[in-house]
């Protein structure tokens, strides 16, 4: 299947999806940034060869149907249903007829926001400076049928084994993925296991799954929904972006014969509506910026719409600390932050040297979850080159971080990530993006897995007061006990599941 998207995925275009130049456009709006992975400001957008705008008699902000086709597969998004799911026609991808939302304000089980999460009602919500994912949509996603989840600036899920925290902490990361770019193939290696277990296939053996969420910034709130075919082939066949109930892009798959989506973006100019092809393994929403002009007040609006989309999603930093990884010294290298911690050393050798206010404050957390006494972090060079961390103890020997328990050492992991920036974590940064105007979310399955009530407490206290900046979000799952702490926890919201 070929694969399109410009820089931002090292393959060969197909010729009628290459961007062309962005053109210059008025004064009065200067180009958006790119929020694509590995593109440039100022490259890209622009009509390309395949494209079409097309003048009609009246505006129009959804695409019809084309009249020269005969093929009856046409896939559109739902703007009116109550999930914001993404509806095939006749069911085509076969998630059944019960797959309507069955919405819940608070989440399929209900949110429980801590103290501080209180909410007028009639007041009109603050602006949101950066880009944030304020909701989670499981249409149709393994064992989630019509939930909604919000997400505050802590939110933890919790219920019994099996009552699907894995599986929306796993959503929330795939929408991520597909918003930096990542072919649908390497986000879904095996989609059958997304699908419901009840959805049946239709006439041409073909199910699927349907997952959203919500963008939150100074654009607004912004609705992304998707549809994506499992089975026989793996392929996106439906895709909505909306802004105050407005669509702004829809794609419908037109041809199975073919590997692309027909799309329709709103222009609301002399041609209120641009078509166009676009790959089916990609997420068209974080196309968009290669492909949308800016030169009128729609496409402005598409512009600012895609690009707070993808900022929200992309900002997501998935954190897995493996205790058993982090023991052994390591060698000094970038210093950043691995998924599962295992460079802890060294990434406390590079904020011992760069950044003395971050490790001092680090240090003095640290104290709160380990024990015996902590008077600092230090870090030692070994004679074969490797650091390895230690804890420093006053007046008794250090300890290194080796000896710590697995409680410890998440307990460090978790609280290091909360207090550094994407510039010492492993993740893919937007470098278009000032730093200022994102908002980092930490993503992590079992939160107080090892820790014990005291752990738990101060990782709680450190994350709540991290988050009222405004800079770092948290969002886990934890179990019954944690979630009890959180739920005495102010700002913290606690989402409950259940089988």
């Amino acid at each position: 299947m070929d694969l399109t998207g410009g820089p931002a995925l090292a393959r060969t275009p197909r010729p009628d999806t290459v961007p062309h130049p962005r053109p210059t456009p008025p004064s009065s709006q200067a180009p958006a940034p790119d929020t694509r992975r590995g593109t440039r400001p100022g490259q890209g957008p622009g009509p390309a060869p395949g494209t079409r705008t097309e003048p009609d008699a009246a505006p129009r902000t959804e695409p019809e149907p084309d009249t020269d086709t005969t093929v009856r597969t046409e896939t559109e998004t739902d703007p009116g249903g109550t999930d914001g799911s993404v509806k095939a026609g006749s069911d085509p991808i076969g998630t059944g007829a019960g797959a309507r939302a069955r919405t819940r304000a608070g989440g399929e089980a209900g949110a429980r926001p801590g103290a501080g999460a209180e909410s007028g009602a009639g007041a009109e919500p603050p602006a949101v400076p950066r880009p944030v994912v304020t909701e989670l949509r499981l249409s149709a996603y393994g064992g989630r049928r019509g939930a909604t989840y919000p997400l505050g600036p802590v939110t933890l899920f919790t219920g019994p084994s099996g009552s699907g925290k894995s599986t929306v902490l796993g959503a929330y990361e795939a929408l991520a993925r597909l918003g930096a770019g990542d072919p649908l193939a390497e986000v879904f290696p095996d989609p059958a296991a997304h699908v419901p277990e009840s959805a049946r296939p239709d006439s041409q053996g073909r199910r699927g799954f349907r997952i959203g969420c919500t963008v939150d910034g100074p654009a607004g709130p912004v609705r992304l929904d998707l549809a994506v075919q499992a089975e026989p082939e793996l392929r996106i066949v439906g895709e909505r972006l909306t802004r105050h109930g407005r669509t702004l892009l829809t794609t419908a798959l037109r041809d199975p014969g073919r590997s692309t989506v027909q799309a329709a973006w709103l222009t609301a100019g002399t041609t209120p509506v641009t078509r166009a092809p676009l790959p089916d393994d990609l997420l068209g929403t974080a196309l968009l910026p290669l492909r949308v002009a800016g030169a009128t007040e729609g496409q402005r609006e598409v512009l600012a719409a895609a690009e707070q989309t993808v900022v929200g999603l992309r900002s997501l930093f998935p954190c897995g600390p493996v205790p058993d990884r982090m023991r052994a010294p390591v060698l000094p290298g970038e210093g950043r932050l691995l998924r599962d911690c295992g460079n802890l050393a060294e990434v406390l050798h590079r904020t011992h040297n760069a950044c003395p206010r971050r490790h001092q404050r680090f240090a003095a957390v640290a104290g709160a979850g380990c024990a015996g006494p902590v008077t600092g972090v230090g870090v030692q060079r070994l004679p074969d080159g490797t650091v390895r961390a230690l804890l420093a103890r006053g007046t008794r020997p250090a300890t290194p971080l080796g000896r710590l328990g697995d409680g410890e050492l998440r307990y460090l992991a978790l609280a290091l990530t909360l207090l550094t920036g994407p510039g010492v974590l492993a993740m893919d940064r937007i470098a278009e993006v000032p730093d200022a105007m994102q908002c980092l979310t930490l993503l992590t399955d079992d939160l107080d897995r090892g820790l014990d009530a005291r752990q738990t407490a101060a990782l709680l206290a450190l994350t709540t007061a991290i988050a009222a900046d405004g800079h770092i979000r948290l969002v886990g799952s934890a179990g019954a006990e944690a979630a009890a702490q959180a739920r005495r926890t102010e700002g913290v919201t606690v989402v409950d599941l259940t089988p």
